[in-house]
C-alpha cells in the first residue's frame, strides 16, 4: 500500500471513529442515566382520540389494518377512526366496504379522500387533523397491527400537560423470515432500546416515528403543523415541537407489531427515504437549533442525530480505498499488521457492541451474534444506495415519496419495490474487487489485513445476491 493510498485509508478511518464514539456514548447514557417515570394512569374523565391511519395503495394489509383499528379498547363514543386513503388501486373499494362494516357495528370510522396526494403523508395527516375531533392523535402506519389496549397505554404521560407526544417500541411480526429481516429487526431494536431510550432518559430530542405514537392535538398546531418539504415529516414535526418547548414521552415496555419490508429493493425504498430525509432535516432544523437557548448536550446529540447518515457514504469510500489497496498492494508497501487489526477493532466492534447489547435486551438477555453480523453486513450492503441518498438530502428537497410495499399475511397484490441497477452493478464491482484483493494480499501473506477486508466483501456479496434475486421476481411498482 503506498503512501497516498495508506493515508487515504487511515483518514477515512479516522473520520469514522467519531460515529463509533457517538454509539459508545449512546450505550453509556442508556445504562447510567435512570430509568424516568410517567404518569402510570390517566384521572378523570378519557379524552376524544383520533386514530389517523394514512395509506397508499395498501391492497394487502389494509383490511387488517382497520380491524385492528376498530378493536382498540376504548370507548366508542371518545374514539374517532380516519382511513386517510390517498390509493389509485383496488385498496379503496377493500377500505370502504370494510369501513362500512365496521360503521354498521357502531364505530365512528370515516373514509376519507382527498383530490391529490399534495404533501403526500404528511398532506394526509394534515388534511385529517382538519376534519379531527379528537384532543389526541394516534397515527398507524398500514403495516402496524396494535394490541387492543395501546390507546389506554399510551395516555396516562399526557396527565403532565408539558408532553407534546407519547411514542411506543416498534416490535416485529416477521423477524425471522430472513436474515434480511433479522437485520433489519436489529436495526430497529438498538433503535428503540438503546437510542431512544439513552435520548429519552438524558433529557435529549428525539423523535416521533410516523407510527405507533400519540400526538396532543394543540402540540401539532404550536409547532406549525405537518411540513413536506423532507422525506421525514415526522422528524421534522418532533424537532420543531421540542424546539417550541413541548416534551416527548418514550415508552419502551408498550411494543407495537409491524411489518418489516421482505426484499432488498424494498428495504432500500425505506432507508433511502429515512436517510434523505435526515439529512433535509439537519439543513433544515440545525441552524434553529444551535441558535435556540438550549443545552450544549442537545445541539450536539441533535446534531449528531441528524447528520448520523453521513456515515453511509465514509464506509463506502473505506470500501473502495480497502479494494483498491489490496489491488496495488506490493511486498514491503503494506503497513503493519497490527495497524489493519486496530482499524478492524475501531470500525467494528462500538458497532457490534450496539448492535448486540440491543439484541440482548429485546430478546430477553439471549446473545445473538450471528443477527449481529447480518445487521452490519447489510450495512455495508446498504452503503451505495444510501450514499445517493445523502447526496440527494444535501442537494434537494423536491424527491418524491416512495411508499415501501407490504404483502400482508396474505398477500392480494404483487407490490414490488422498483429495482434500481446502478446500485446493483457498483456493489458488483466492488464484489469482484474486493475478493480479488483477498487473494492478491492472500498471495503476499499478508493475512492481517484479509479479515477487514472479508467483511465488506461479504456485505456487498450478500447484497448483490438479495438484488439478483429481486430481478428474478415479477414486479408491480406500488
Amino acid at each position: 500500500m503506498d503512501f497516498v493510498g495508506s493515508l487515504i485509508y487511515l483518514a477515512t478511518l479516522a473520520l469514522l471513529v467519531p460515529f463509533g464514539t457517538h454509539r459508545l456514548r449512546l450505550l453509556w447514557l442508556r445504562f447510567r442515566r435512570p430509568a424516568r417515570s410517567e404518569a402510570a394512569r390517566w384521572d378523570g374523565p378519557l379524552p376524544h382520540v383520533t386514530v389517523q391511519l394514512p395509506i397508499y395503495n395498501e391492497a394487502n394489509v389494509v383490511e387488517r389494518l382497520i380491524d385492528a383499528a376498530c378493536s382498540f379498547d376504548y370507548p366508542t363514543d371518545r374514539l374517532e377512526i380516519q382511513v386517510l386513503d390517498d390509493s389509485d388501486d383496488e385498496t379503496t373499494s377493500l377500505a370502504a366496504q370494510q369501513v362500512k362494516v365496521w360503521r354498521s357495528r357502531g364505530i365512528d370510522i370515516h373514509h376519507v379522500r382527498r383530490s391529490n396526494r399534495e404533501g403526500f403523508k404528511a398532506g394526509a395527516l394534515a388534511y385529517g387533523a382538519n376534519l379531527a375531533r379528537g384532543e389526541f392523535l394516534l397515527v398507524l402506519d398500514a403495516d402496524f397491527v396494535p394490541p387492543s389496549d395501546l390507546i389506554r397505554r399510551l395516555l396516562p404521560p399526557f396527565s403532565d400537560e408539558n408532553v407534546g407526544a407519547v411514542q411506543a417500541a416498534w416490535d416485529h411480526l416477521d423477524r425471522g423470515r430472513s436474515w434480511l429481516t433479522r437485520a433489519q429487526a436489529l436495526f430497529l431494536d438498538a433503535h428503540f432500546a438503546i437510542e431512544h431510550e439513552a435520548r429519552y432518559r438524558a433529557n435529549l430530542f428525539f423523535n416521533f416515528n410516523g407510527s405507533a405514537g400519540i400526538w396532543r392535538r394543540q402540540c401539532i398546531e404550536d409547532a406549525g403543523g405537518w411540513h413536506s418539504d423532507t422525506l421525514t415529516e415526522d422528524v421534522d414535526l418532533s424537532y420543531r415541537a421540542q424546539l417550541a418547548g413541548w416534551r416527548f414521552a418514550f415508552l419502551g415496555e408498550v411494543r407495537v407489531g409491524a411489518e418489516l419490508p421482505l426484499s432488498l429493493p424494498a428495504v432500500e425504498v425505506q432507508q433511502s427515504r429515512w436517510t434523505q430525509g435526515g439529512i433535509q432535516n439537519a439543513r433544515k432544523l440545525l441552524p434553529r437549533v444551535w441558535n435556540a437557548d438550549l443545552p450544549l448536550e442537545v445541539k450536539l446529540e441533535a446534531t449528531a442525530h441528524l447528520f448520523g447518515h453521513v456515515v453511509h457514504p465514509l464506509t463506502l469510500m473505506l470500501g473502495v480505498t480497502i479494494a483498491a489497496a489490496g489491488w496495488v498492494v506490493t511486498p514491503g508497501s503494506s503497513l503493519p499488521g497490527w495497524v489493519h487489526l486496530l482499524a478492524l477493532a475501531f470500525a467494528t466492534l462500538p458497532f457490534m457492541l450496539f448492535y448486540g447489547t440491543a439484541g440482548c435486551l429485546r430478546q430477553r438477555g439471549r446473545l445473538v451474534p450471528r443477527q449481529v453480523l447480518e445487521a452490519m453486513l447489510l450495512g455495508l450492503g446498504l452503503g451505495v444506495p444510501l450514499t445517493v441518498a445523502v447526496a440527494r438530502g444535501f442537494r434537494e428537497n423536491t424527491t418524491p415519496f416512495v411508499r415501501t410495499p407490504k404483502e400482508g399475511f396474505t398477500s392480494r397484490v404483487g407490490y414490488q419495490a422498483p429495482v434500481k441497477v446502478a446500485p446493483s452493478v457498483v456493489r458488483a464491482l466492488l464484489t469482484v474487487a474486493l475478493v480479488s484483493a483477498i487473494a492478491n494480499i492472500a498471495n503476499l501473506g499478508l493475512f492481517s489485513s484479509i479479515p477487514f477486508t472479508a467483511l465488506f466483501a461479504l456485505g456487498y456479496l450478500l447484497a448483490t445476491g438479495e438484488s439478483l434475486r429481486s430481478r428474478a421476481s415479477p414486479t408491480i411498482v406500488g
